[in-house]
């Protein structure tokens, strides 16, 4: 059987399964040993158990249950309240008012949390009850959060740089601080859009209500992001290391709110691990299915056809692009890197690009896709918090859409933004 048949069949497998409700990472795996038998390998239980051994227990993995941990209990212990609280008094005289909030709101929480769903949902729960009082319209309401809450994608600690960190083999510090500059500059491009269209477009001022909170605060909330991020940057503490400071700091944050409990931190412990389990699973049926398209020498046979493409560094991105929204639209940002990284890397390597600048470009990609229908995951989470369909999500979020394929292709024409 030759390649191009195989890759069709191993394909329509894994599109069968997850059409049949069967979790991603059981369909990896199940992909991986179809192409395993069809290679009529009998060593299938020693290379699983290898992979999982290989891929589970890399030192720098520890960081990702800490930082999702560090979310969960700020999540758990309402800190979205004061970001609403504090960045109100600040934000309601700009043009736009209010909807920035769900700009930097998401940007701070981003830093806290490290997910974009989390983001959507917490801040979505504190913001869209809030604005629809406040008088704005429920598509601007809707487009800026859904948009603004893929940051969490980006602004360290991001878990996906994590999981990109180890599926490329490259430093998650540096991968940390690469994100920061390019994070606040799609941050400030979103409430540029939202000035813009606040002042030509502005809210009836007899509609609002009258903005009240104490930007204070935000000072512990912003001092913890800065100590995590500052200990990495300045070299102080690993990811990892960092993370356990970040949740001592979390700790101490809600102590003095006088919000910990036992049943806090238990619930919090329990959610971490279910989101971490959930993780692994993925990057485990990622790895299995990549070691497995090894034998099959798919990797080597697609990276020698795409080198007789002779494509340029550009027109490479822009095939990688539209590949990577494609994926998106049907898998969720994790599995797509590690599904993809063993093939593609080498190519992005060879063809002269630096990694981490890559690994950045590529998260902007998949925040693209967190708001494409139909998998696009912030507009389900939006979909969970309000009564709007798929299709008025998707249309409110089309100039967020728009605002990150601009942020692409200054990534592309200013490659220095991603710092290191």
């Amino acid at each position: 059987m030759d390649i191009v048949s195989l890759s069709a069949i191993l394909a329509v497998i894994f599109a069968l399964l997850l059409l049949t409700g069967v979790w991603i990472g059981f369909s990896l795996i199940g992909v991986a040993l179809v192409a395993l038998i069809l290679n009529n390998n009998s060593a299938i239980d020693l290379i699983f158990a290898g992979t999982a051994f290989a891929h589970l227990t890399p030192w720098s993995l520890i960081a990702l249950p800490l930082f999702i941990w560090m979310g969960e209990l700020l999540y758990k212990a309402k800190v979205a309240d004061d970001l609403f609280n504090g960045l109100s008094p600040i934000l309601a005289k700009l043009p736009g008012g209010h909807l920035h909030i769900n700009v930097f709101g998401s940007g701070i929480f981003a830093a806290l949390s490290g997910s974009s769903a989390a983001t959507a949902a917490t801040i979505g729960r504190m913001t869209i009850p809030e604005l629809k009082k406040r008088g704005y319209n429920e598509q601007d309401i809707y487009g800026s959060l859904a948009g603004s809450a893929t940051l969490g994608l980006l602004i360290p600690p991001s878990i996906i740089l994590i999981v990109y960190g180890v599926a490329a083999d490259i430093s998650i510090a540096d991968l940390f601080i690469a994100g920061i500059l390019p994070g606040l500059i799609l941050l400030a491009l979103f409430s540029t859009y939202i000035a813009i269209r606040g002042y030509l477009k502005p809210v009836d001022k007899n509609q609002l209500i009258a903005s009240s909170g104490n930007p204070l605060t935000l000072l512990p909330i912003i001092s913890l992001i800065t100590f995590v991020i500052a200990a990495i940057y300045f070299g102080f503490a690993t990811p990892s290391e960092s993370a356990v400071l970040g949740i001592l700091g979390s700790f101490i944050l809600i102590k003095a709110k006088k919000r910990l409990t036992l049943e806090l931190v238990k619930q919090s412990l329990i959610d971490a691990a279910m989101t971490t389990a959930m993780i692994l699973l993925i990057l485990l049926g990622a790895s299995f299915v990549t070691i497995a398209m090894g034998f099959l020498q798919l990797p080597a046979t697609l990276a020698t056809w795409i080198a007789s493409l002779e494509l340029s560094n550009f027109q490479l991105l822009i095939y990688l692009t539209l590949a990577f929204i494609l994926l998106g639209l049907f898998l969720d940002g994790i599995s797509i890197i590690v599904l993809t990284a063993a093939i593609l890397l080498p190519i992005v390597e060879l063809a002269g690009i630096d990694l981490i600048w890559f690994g950045i470009y590529l998260v902007v990609v998949v925040e693209i896709s967190q708001i494409t229908p139909p998998i696009g995951f912030n507009l389900f989470v939006l979909k969970s918090l309000t009564n709007a369909s798929l299709a008025q999500l998707a249309k409110a979020c089309l100039p967020y859409f728009l605002i990150m394929l601009l942020m692409l292709g200054l990534l592309v024409m200013f490659p220095e933004i991603v710092t290191r």
